[in-house]
Protein backbone atom coordinates (compact mmCIF):
# COMPACT_ATOMS: atom_id res chain seq x y z
CA UNK A 1 0.00 0.00 0.00
CA UNK A 2 1.05 3.72 -0.10
CA UNK A 3 0.75 6.07 2.94
CA UNK A 4 -0.42 9.45 2.20
CA UNK A 5 -0.36 12.81 3.89
CA UNK A 6 -2.39 15.26 2.65
CA UNK A 7 -1.39 19.22 3.74
CA UNK A 8 -2.71 22.89 2.87
CA UNK A 9 -6.40 23.23 4.52
CA UNK A 10 -6.95 26.06 6.58
CA UNK A 11 -9.35 28.90 6.52
CA UNK A 12 -10.13 31.01 3.47
CA UNK A 13 -13.35 33.54 3.17
CA UNK A 14 -15.78 32.48 0.31
CA UNK A 15 -14.63 32.99 -2.72
CA UNK A 16 -11.35 32.42 -2.14
CA UNK A 17 -8.85 29.68 -2.99
CA UNK A 18 -6.67 26.64 -1.28
CA UNK A 19 -4.13 24.26 -2.97
CA UNK A 20 -4.30 20.79 -0.75
CA UNK A 21 -1.88 18.42 -1.49
CA UNK A 22 -1.29 15.11 -0.78
CA UNK A 23 2.41 13.64 -0.70
CA UNK A 24 2.69 9.57 -1.18
CA UNK A 25 5.22 7.30 -0.06
CA UNK A 26 5.56 3.47 -0.58
CA UNK A 27 5.45 1.19 -3.51
CA UNK A 28 4.45 2.20 -7.52
CA UNK A 29 2.49 5.68 -6.86
CA UNK A 30 2.66 6.13 -10.48
CA UNK A 31 0.20 3.03 -10.83
CA UNK A 32 -2.36 4.23 -8.53
CA UNK A 33 -5.36 6.42 -9.35
CA UNK A 34 -5.84 9.28 -7.00
CA UNK A 35 -8.70 10.43 -5.33
CA UNK A 36 -10.06 13.20 -2.69
CA UNK A 37 -12.96 12.93 -0.62
CA UNK A 38 -14.22 15.23 1.61
CA UNK A 39 -16.37 15.07 5.07
CA UNK A 40 -18.56 17.82 6.44
CA UNK A 41 -19.53 17.87 10.31
CA UNK A 42 -22.47 14.57 10.78
CA UNK A 43 -22.53 13.90 6.81
CA UNK A 44 -21.36 10.81 5.43
CA UNK A 45 -17.63 11.19 3.42
CA UNK A 46 -18.44 12.17 -0.57
CA UNK A 47 -16.30 11.57 -3.42
CA UNK A 48 -15.01 15.09 -4.89
CA UNK A 49 -12.57 14.32 -7.39
CA UNK A 50 -10.03 11.31 -8.99
CA UNK A 51 -7.70 11.01 -11.38
CA UNK A 52 -6.21 8.33 -12.95
CA UNK A 53 -2.88 7.03 -12.88
CA UNK A 54 -1.62 8.35 -15.94
CA UNK A 55 -3.60 11.33 -15.79
CA UNK A 56 -5.46 11.17 -18.64
CA UNK A 57 -8.93 10.31 -17.13
CA UNK A 58 -10.25 12.53 -14.59
CA UNK A 59 -13.83 12.15 -12.85
CA UNK A 60 -15.71 15.05 -10.63
CA UNK A 61 -18.34 15.50 -8.93
CA UNK A 62 -21.28 17.75 -10.12
CA UNK A 63 -20.86 20.41 -7.33
CA UNK A 64 -17.14 21.07 -8.15
CA UNK A 65 -17.02 21.28 -11.82
CA UNK A 66 -15.72 24.57 -13.06
CA UNK A 67 -14.16 25.21 -9.50
CA UNK A 68 -11.65 22.29 -8.54
CA UNK A 69 -9.49 20.34 -10.59
CA UNK A 70 -6.77 17.47 -9.83
CA UNK A 71 -3.43 16.96 -10.86
CA UNK A 72 -0.56 15.33 -10.20
CA UNK A 73 2.87 14.91 -10.23
CA UNK A 74 4.19 10.97 -10.42
CA UNK A 75 7.77 12.05 -10.73
CA UNK A 76 7.28 13.92 -7.08
CA UNK A 77 4.53 11.61 -5.65
CA UNK A 78 2.58 14.35 -5.29
CA UNK A 79 -1.38 14.54 -5.99
CA UNK A 80 -3.03 18.61 -5.27
CA UNK A 81 -6.12 19.42 -5.60
CA UNK A 82 -6.77 23.28 -6.74
CA UNK A 83 -10.12 24.99 -5.09
CA UNK A 84 -11.65 27.88 -6.45
CA UNK A 85 -14.42 30.31 -5.84
CA UNK A 86 -14.70 28.65 -2.61
CA UNK A 87 -18.82 28.15 -0.95
CA UNK A 88 -19.23 27.90 3.14
CA UNK A 89 -20.67 24.71 1.72
CA UNK A 90 -16.85 23.68 0.71
CA UNK A 91 -16.11 23.23 4.38
CA UNK A 92 -14.89 19.92 5.63
CA UNK A 93 -11.80 17.23 6.23
CA UNK A 94 -10.68 16.71 2.94
CA UNK A 95 -8.70 13.33 2.32
CA UNK A 96 -6.37 12.10 -0.21
CA UNK A 97 -6.95 8.45 -1.33
CA UNK A 98 -5.31 5.98 -3.69
CA UNK A 99 -7.10 2.51 -5.52
CA UNK A 100 -5.38 0.19 -7.90
CA UNK A 101 -8.08 0.74 -10.17
CA UNK A 102 -6.89 1.61 -13.42
CA UNK A 103 -9.70 4.26 -14.70
CA UNK A 104 -10.97 7.48 -12.06
CA UNK A 105 -13.62 6.08 -9.80
CA UNK A 106 -15.99 7.73 -7.34
CA UNK A 107 -16.61 4.40 -5.07
CA UNK A 108 -15.48 5.48 -1.97
CA UNK A 109 -15.22 1.44 -1.13
CA UNK A 110 -12.28 1.26 -4.12
CA UNK A 111 -9.54 3.32 -2.18
CA UNK A 112 -7.63 1.34 0.44
CA UNK A 113 -5.09 3.48 1.49
CA UNK A 114 -6.41 6.94 2.78
CA UNK A 115 -4.24 10.11 4.47
CA UNK A 116 -5.62 11.47 7.93
CA UNK A 117 -6.84 14.47 6.34
CA UNK A 118 -6.76 18.44 6.36
CA UNK A 119 -9.29 20.64 7.61
CA UNK A 120 -10.56 22.90 5.26
CA UNK A 121 -12.96 25.71 6.28
CA UNK A 122 -15.22 28.76 4.57
CA UNK A 123 -15.89 31.48 6.17
CA UNK A 124 -18.86 33.70 4.43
Amino acid sequence: QVQLVESGGGLVQAGGSLRLSCAASGRSFSSYTMGWFRQAPGKEREFVIAVSWRGGTIYLADFVKGRFTISRDNAKELVYLEMNSLKPEDTAVYYCAATTTSFATLKIDDYASWGQGTQVTVSS
